[in-house]
């Protein structure tokens, strides 16, 4: 992209931030306020999440599809998620199989809602994903086995890039987000709305931002009493960070940075003065661990979510960019084995005592002390 097309699309999409702003409150449903997102913040405490895909599956596609759909399995898991202390689980939900059985993805997102209430465990959706480990199209249908000893290689996007910056697949994707967000709008079982996972990634860069200002106007359409947001990934303060987190009810950000990175990235997004939520975070290396991270989140009153439950055909547990390691090596991410046992217990225990700081818990809402 050259430097001229870089500001047309920088000038395009502040125009289109401030005309979605600019509409008046009875036109349009508008951002929370601080105040109203710091009441929810309060009342649900300090959210203590996993990045959760079931064992049984490889990507979202096997995950919701009618013929793979495991609520056995994830019955199981949550209820191990719950043991290990965690009160919330953030999931990715396919397009492309609500694009072939609308209806019968939305019965089992209610089915999956029901377990995770069972086992006290809020639900994060998240919509849209441009991450592609597979560097593959989503097909609904029979998926590959695990490709051995590769990190997440089965992951595939929704939508597809082309869909991202193609204004005639809109349509379709508006219908997905308000079909879905209409449903469960009023549902408290959803904790929060993730309209989008990483945009920009798999090299679109700022291309997939049009599609996410408009997904949130979607998705708010529907007036959901939970919160939205899309969390920047990196590139943390430049136009594309600044935009969605503009349009954010409470503010999310991705972290695997080492624990004075992770505090130097918090402490950027305390200036917009709304609750934190760090979405994905945590990996088992040297100052990026349980131990060096979460007393950052305490301090300043982030709540998370790491990635990974159970050890699975996922292969999480797996490095990114190397192969040829196995389940009996060290684990990146995941937290159980496929029994259940914790791959190190004295993770969970700081999972079960994590809570927020009481000196500093009122530092991030802008309250005196």
């Amino acid at each position: 992209m050259t430097r001229c097309s870089r500001l047309i699309l920088i000038v395009l999409v502040a125009a289109l931030a401030a005309n979605f702003y600019a509409q008046g409150a009875d036109e349009k449903p508008q951002i929370w306020s601080k105040e109203k997102a710091w009441a929810w913040y309060n009342s649900v405490g300090p959210i203590k999440g996993v990045n959760y895909v079931p064992s049984s599956a490889v990507n979202m596609l096997e995950w919701w599809q009618k013929e793979t759909f495991d609520p056995k399995t994830i019955d199981r898991e949550l209820g191990w998620a719950h043991k290990c202390g965690y009160n919330s689980v953030r999931c990715n939900i396919s397009f492309e199989v609500w694009e072939v059985d609308p209806e019968g993805l939305l019965q089992r997102l209610d089915e999956f809602l029901k377990i995770a209430a069972g086992h006290k465990i809020g639900v994060m959706f998240c919509l849209f994903d441009d991450v592609n480990f597979a560097r593959a199209k989503p097909i609904v249908g029979k998926q590959p086995a695990p490709k051995p000893g590769v990190h997440n290689g089965r992951w595939v996007p929704s939508p597809t890039p082309k869909k991202v910056t193609d204004k005639k697949a809109w349509p379709a994707l508006k219908k997905y987000v308000q079909a879905v967000v209409g449903k469960f709008a009023n549902d408290k079982r959803v904790l929060v709305w993730d309209l989008y996972n990483e945009p920009g990634n798999g090299g679109l860069g700022d291309k997939s931002l049009p599609l996410v200002i408009e997904t949130f106007k979607w998705a708010r359409e529907m007036k959901p009493i939970a919160p939205l947001t899309t969390g920047p990934w990196r590139g943390h303060g430049n136009n594309m960070g600044k935009t969605i987190v503009a349009l954010s009810d409470v503010v999310s950000y991705h972290s695997y940075s080492r624990a004075a990175g992770v505090e130097k990235t918090t402490k950027h997004y305390m200036q917009y003065g709304r609750p934190l939520l760090c979405t994905e975070t945590i990996r088992r290396q040297p100052g990026q661990d349980y131990a060096a991270i979460l007393p950052i989140f305490a301090k300043y009153k982030v709540s998370w979510w790491n990635w990974g439950l159970v050890a699975g055909k996922q292969q999480t547990y797996l490095p990114w960019g190397k192969k040829g390691l196995t389940i009996k090596d060290p684990w990146h991410w995941d937290m159980l084995w496929p029994d259940g046992k914790p791959y190190a217990p004295k993770e969970i225990e700081l999972i079960k005592n994590f809570k927020f700081t009481k000196d500093n818990a009122q530092e991030n809402s802008g309250e005196k002390k």
